[in-house]
């Protein structure tokens, strides 16, 4: 075990493992098949990407995420570790170039959308991959009872008899209620002797708080005014992010706005602004967050009500990953349970409507019916809605049942960056005069600017290279692709719009099925899930935190101390001074139970309605020794 401590300190710089990381590497090099529960932030990919190292060989990676799948080959390639994706909307050339480097020069990581392990050309590179390691991610997908169940993660389980018998499965998933849980093992075949390592859910310096007001904006400016460090405030729809983005700037406080109809560059500016802390407040739809680790926020605020707890829970959890006091904040008015319930009859239109969406769609691309296999177009929903007189909302879930059902793919992802290939020799590049002097130049500005681009895929960004070739962008495209044609480069430009890929020939309207499974089934526990969540809202007797933990199957006898609730409840015991410091002495040992050690001052942050006499019960229960203090930090005696 000394090994992954190794691998940890070499590759990523860390000293020891956080809580359940190491256990769960363990049970995967002992090779046993491992379901791991790390809520957000928790550090999942440590989990898999050590033990994958430890063991050698080659490490599948299932994911449906395919910009976190590419933030992670870029984190890996950083640090010298081969890793390639394959995933819907590559050429075939392209998959079959990557998995021929995988095979031939040892790659370690594999990551690949679901729908590929179906394919005909992966099984049969399959037997000439030395694979150690499965690993599953939002495993959550493959039940029927997960809140975003994919089909296509059902046929998982078939991969496993086509890889050594050793091999074991890791899942992986930050949100799981107990169903979830029994149904993610027996989907995955998980053998006798599989472990569970569920993390607690309790992190001690996130706050959950639901405010009931008839001013949302004014009551999320007065949180945002005086902000020290960064914030995320999610809405429901993209026209209202520009909306309390604009609300937001009015008033002085320095924001923007995000959602998935923005096109890459936008997005990625966005991002990459918020991040560095340039602007500190983001506006956005739950398309804003996946992948993204930033230590310093604050606040996260929902100004609509979450469909989920799931939902909710990992949205809230981007709060205080640095372990530094956060809020979490839901503000709700009347209309909001209302509003939820009716979302749900949008997210689930009338059988004869979906199969109007699939008519229109083909329409829309001109596709005939038995033709469409397996092509790809781009799509602008907001277009096609125009085009055909939709309401957006119902058109939206109307693909996304079309994609549970199997008849097609919605990838809202766009490419954020064009990527390119060497195909020909260094050799066969030194004899380029047959090329005008303007492809010379673009040869030469890429190899200067990139390295690897004749091994794999490079991103590129091609106003560097216009820069260095004084080309503007029609010319530096013409350039690329004539170097495309002549096989010395292959370019894949950046795709500005999602897309839609159709996974069977186009049927006649009347054979378009969407089973019972998929529709009633899937409706009513969505409907479970937004009555949990106005349960959650309408609560006034049980903290916040614990309603959340006995959602998810964690029946602990845990209250936070600093929910509204609770502070609720603590209000009404100023009057009785021994009661008030008998609930704050329990308090205290939750958060020191969960959380094993915490500095002073952030037990004061955390029950701030009451510092004084927290700061009087801390001292007595130094003096009781119940508590110990060093260097600031206390921790259970």
């Amino acid at each position: 075990m000394n090994n992954i401590k190794e691998i940890l300190k070499k590759y990523w710089g860390y000293d020891s493992f956080r809580p359940l990381q190491e256990e769960i590497i363990a049970s995967v090099i002992n090779g046993q098949d491992t379901l791991g529960l790390l809520p957000t932030g928790g550090g999942k990919s440590i989990t898999f990407q050590v033990p994958a190292i430890a063991l050698g060989g080659l490490c599948i990676v299932v994911t449906p995420l395919i910009s976190l799948m590419k933030d992670q080959i870029d984190h890996l390639t950083e640090r010298g570790v081969k890793a390639a994706s394959v995933f819907m909307g590559m050429t075939h050339k392209e998959v079959l170039e990557t998995y021929e480097r995988v095979i031939s020069e040892g790659y370690q990581f594999l990551y690949l959308s679901p729908e590929r392990l179906e394919t005909q050309l992966f099984k049969a590179k399959l037997q000439y991959m030395d694979v150690r390691l499965l690993v599953v991610d939002e495993a959550h997908c493959i039940s029927q009872w997960g809140y975003d169940f994919r089909p296509p993660y059902l046929r998982i389980a078939e991969l496993r008899p086509l890889l050594k018998p050793n091999v074991p499965c890791l899942a992986l998933t930050a949100t799981a209620t107990p169903t979830v849980v029994e149904d993610i093992q027996k989907k995955l075949s998980f053998r006798k002797d599989a472990k569970v390592f569920k993390a607690s859910f309790i992190r001690p310096n996130l706050t959950y708080n639901v405010l009931h007001t008839e001013d949302k904006l004014t009551a999320m400016i007065d949180m945002l005014r005086d902000l020290d460090g960064s914030a995320i405030v999610y809405v429901r729809s993209r026209r209202k992010t520009c909306e309390v983005s604009d609300s937001l700037l009015r008033e002085g406080v320095s924001a923007n706005f995000y959602h998935a109809g923005l096109n890459s560059a936008d997005k990625q500016k966005r991002q990459d602004d918020w991040i560095s802390g340039k602007v500190p407040v983001i506006v956005a739809t739950n398309a804003f967050g996946m992948g993204i680790d930033k230590p310093d926020v604050r606040r996260v605020i929902h100004l609509d009500l979450p469909p989920s707890p799931e939902e909710y829970f990992q949205e809230a959890g981007r709060a205080g990953r640095d372990l530094q006091p956060a809020q979490a904040w839901i503000l709700v008015t009347k209309n909001d349970k209302m509003n939820l319930m009716k979302h749900l009859s949008d997210e689930y239109p009338e059988r004869k409507y979906i199969r109007t969406i699939y008519q229109k769609l083909a329409n829309f691309f001109q596709i005939a019916i038995g033709a469409g296999y397996n092509s790809m177009f781009e799509f602008d929903i907001m277009r096609f809605c125009a085009a055909y007189k939709l309401a957006l909302s119902p058109t939206y879930y109307a693909l996304r049942l079309l994609a549970h059902a199997g008849y097609i793919i919605y990838n809202e992802d766009p490419e954020r960056h064009s990527r390119i290939m060497f195909t020909t020799t260094r050799e066969r590049l030194y004899h380029m005069n047959q090329f005008s002097e303007d492809s010379q130049k673009v040869v030469k500005a890429i190899l200067r600017l990139y390295t690897g681009v004749f091994a794999d895929y490079v991103f590129i960004h091609e106003e560097d290279i216009m820069a260095r070739t004084g080309l503007d962008r029609e010319q530096l495209y013409n350039q690329l692709l004539l170097l495309s044609r002549f096989h010395v480069l292959h370019y894949v430009p950046a795709r500005q719009k999602p897309a839609i890929i159709y996974l069977t020939p186009r049927l006649d309207n009347d054979e378009i099925r969407i089973s019972h499974t998929i529709y009633e089934d899937r409706r009513a526990r969505q409907e479970a899930r937004i009555k949990a969540m106005i349960g959650y809202v309408d609560n006034e007797d049980e903290c916040r935190l614990s309603y959340l933990l006995r959602y998810f199957g964690e029946n602990i006898d845990h209250t936070c101390g600093s929910c509204d609730v609770c502070r609720s409840k603590d209000s009404s015991l100023k009057g009785n001074i021994a009661e008030a410091k008998k609930f704050l002495r329990q308090q205290i040992t939750n958060i020191l139970k969960a959380r094993q050690s915490i500095s002073f001052n952030a037990i004061l942050e955390l029950l701030c309605e009451n510092r004084e006499l927290t700061a009087e019960v801390l001292r007595e229960m130094i003096y009781d020794e119940e508590l110990d203090l060093k260097n600031n930090t206390l921790s259970l005696a």
